[in-house]
């Protein structure tokens, strides 16, 4: 039973996440499983800034394409084929962003109603099982353990779905200087704040995704995770989904219990 329930819930998983271009919905998700996680998950939390920070850096990369494109006006076909080669690069880690989230979404609802059989410790390993377990367990989850458990959701994603499709993607993109500029990312999600910026030297090196990731999570402990939450509406020119601003207002009306160093967001 335990292999069919895992399937359902990875096939439950890739419905609600939806289409490749649906990222507003995947955040939606991401932040449902922060919120049902007692708050002491913060994986899903970071990965639903992402994909709200994805929307726009994706129409940036559209625009920038169609500007670098420029010169190749007089070969149109030459000019069709790489704005169509940057097409399938963005798509890719668009499908990346939607299988992570699909395959997380069905790890975590399956360890929580299953707890830590010996069939997902086959699919995630023992130490992540053990520690995700404990996180449905207990209400006590310091913020050491949050970060524990960060960087094995972080690896596992990194291990299993990510770090494979990125360097396939890389690998099969040409387009020199578009390809320069996508392994020189800079992260600007909303909860950074003034003179904060996380800037990748290559981000086809999984090591340095794994480091940055880190970064990324202590920023959010730092600022608190409450205003972590109340900035995932703050993303320019995108306007939350319906589902996002339901999500936000229960997560409010509801008034959770924060990790205590997190300031309140109602007190803001």
């Amino acid at each position: 039973m335990t292999i069919e329930a895992y399937e359902a819930l990875r096939a439950e998983g890739y419905v609600l996440a939806g289409e490749r271009d649906d990222l507003g919905k995947r955040a939606d998700l991401y932040l449902r499983m922060f919120m049902d996680s007692g708050q002491r998950n913060v994986f899903p939390l970071i990965a639903a800034h992402g994909a709200r920070w994805a929307v726009g850096y994706f129409r940036l990369g559209r625009l920038g394409g169609m500007l670098m494109s420029l010169p190749y006006l007089l070969t149109p076909s030459l000019r069709r084929a790489k704005l169509a080669d940057l097409a399938v690069f963005a798509d890719k880690f668009k499908d990346i962003n939607r299988r992570v989230c699909a395959e997380s979404y069905a790890i975590f609802h399956y360890t929580r109603v299953h707890g830590g059989s010996s069939f997902i410790r086959s699919v995630i390993g023992d130490d992540f099982a053990d520690i995700l377990c404990e996180s449905h367990a207990t209400a006590e989850f310091s913020q050491a353990r949050r970060e524990a458990l960060f960087l094995a959701f972080f690896n596992w994603e990194q291990d299993t779905v990510v770090g494979p499709a990125v360097l396939e993607a890389f690998d099969n993109f040409h387009w020199g200087i578009i390809k320069h500029m996508a392994t020189r990312t800079r992260l600007a999600f909303t909860y950074f704040g003034k003179g904060f910026s996380v800037r990748f030297n290559t981000f086809s090196s999984k090591a340095e995704r794994i480091c940055r990731g880190l970064q990324v999570y202590r920023r959010a402990e730092e600022v608190g995770l409450a205003h972590v939450v109340s900035t995932l509406g703050s993303y320019k020119n995108q306007g939350l989904n319906k589902s996002l601003s339901a999500s936000l207002f229960c997560w409010v009306a509801a008034r959770p219990r924060l990790p205590a160093n997190s300031s309140s967001i109602l007190s803001r």
